[in-house]
């Protein structure tokens, strides 16, 4: 299913506040309480809500955890990718780093490099490298996801379509057992497909909780990522896939 600008919101409301309210919604986004249950219906037939009386809730194993417990879970081992991903990054390059607290941390690595341009949609990332005077920084517009400094929509995803950038540094919620990458926001995945294809090369940084979780939207595969930054191994069957596909697999040690 593909979500409106509305669906995605009312997602976005729903995994803040864990639960949302027709009534509030249908005075949120100026439309009528029908036009919100026909929105919350469609979310719940897709797996992404459970319907309750007067409203809905994110379902059970598909609810992203929010921003600031993101970025202290595994920071060590984020902190450890972030370095061994800008260390394979030049200077005198352009870069797309993505949404995720994983990416924030190679934007951290990257305050030392020299002549690099740097393209974001993540307020973050962007406050990060304001600390390097050698980086020149391009913040793509769209909608702001307050929960954690994102930009999304249809205008970000036409923004990165304006490029064509030697790195892209992406995130993930979540990594299937086949290589799918997998993410809890469609508005946020297809910015993430259209900054894959305007990159030469597409790192993926990750820690391992991203292979014990999953999430309902899928990004990419393993075979369209040219490196992973990991700090534990992937499934022996998924590393021998990464083989085949010619995606080479960093591990890091946190």
């Amino acid at each position: 299913m593909a979500l409106n600008f509305r669906q995605s919101e009312i997602l976005e409301i729903a995994k803040g506040e864990g639960r949302v309210i027709v009534e509030d919604l249908a005075h949120r986004f100026d439309v009528t309480l029908q036009t919100i249950r026909r929105d919350l219906t469609e979310l719940a037939e897709s797996g992404y809500l459970d319907r309750v009386h007067g409203g809905a809730v994110p379902r059970a194993g598909v609810t992203n955890l929010g921003y600031d417990e993101r970025r202290k879970i595994h920071a060590a081992a984020k902190a450890a990718i972030g370095k061994a991903c800008a260390a394979a990054i030049p200077n005198n390059c352009s870069i797309i780093l993505n949404l995720g607290t994983t990416t924030e941390a190679v934007a951290r690595e990257l305050l030392g490099h020299r002549n690099i341009t740097v393209i974001t949609n993540n307020m973050n990332v962007a406050n990060i490298l304001v600390g390097n005077p050698d980086c020149e920084i391009m913040v793509a517009g769209g909608a702001l996801r307050r929960s954690d400094g994102g930009l999304v929509g249809e205008l970000t995803t036409q923004f990165f379509e304006q490029f064509k950038v030697d790195f892209a540094v992406i995130g993930t919620s979540a990594m299937d057992t086949d290589g799918d990458l997998l993410d809890f926001d469609f508005a946020e995945v297809r910015v993430s497909k259209t900054i894959i294809r305007q990159a030469r090369r597409s790192f993926l940084v990750c820690d391992h909780s991203k292979l014990a979780r999953s999430a309902p939207v899928r990004l990419a595969s393993l075979s369209e990522v040219d490196e992973v930054f990991i700090d534990l191994p992937l499934p022996e069957e998924l590393s021998l896939r990464c083989k085949d596909w010619g995606t080479r697999i960093n591990l890091v040690q946190g």
